[in-house]
């Protein structure tokens, strides 16, 4: 990021929270997003895949525990975290810096996890990538 301001890069991928207000602030701009719809909050910037058909790639997080954690701490985390995420002021914290707030169970998420999982296995498969 320091080295986009400064000149010493000329292009950078990084998750919109990071660069939402540098882009309003006019310190950079933001050629395109790489997520399947335009950002709510910044209406004006393409998507990737308006140019690359079928592109699409999103940061998201997570919140996990060690194997073998009690069912009832999953539980009671999951209740917190999502009462956390359904509060307005942090929703729309979230979602100003250009985040999509996605509550969910533990088990919505491990759908996304092996969703994501195969998806990228894909990409490194097609491209022949090896670990060094």
């Amino acid at each position: 990021m320091t080295d986009l301001i400064g000149g010493q890069v000329q292009v950078l991928f990084s998750p919109m929270p990071s660069m939402t207000a540098h882009v309003r602030a006019g310190t950079l701009r933001a050629l395109a997003v790489t997520a399947a719809t335009r950002a709510e909050v910044l209406p004006d910037v393409p998507t990737v895949s308006e140019f690359v058909p079928g592109y699409e790639a999103s940061t998201w997080f997570g919140v996990g525990a060690p194997k073998g954690t009690p069912a009832g701490i999953i539980d009671k985390l999951n209740n917190e975290i999502n009462a956390g995420l359904a509060d307005a002021k942090t929703r729309e914290r979230l979602t100003d810096e250009g985040g999509t707030v996605l509550p969910g169970s533990p088990a919505e998420l491990g759908k996304l996890i092996a969703e994501e999982t195969d998806k990228w296995a894909k990409v490194v498969k097609f491209a022949g990538l090896k670990p060094e």
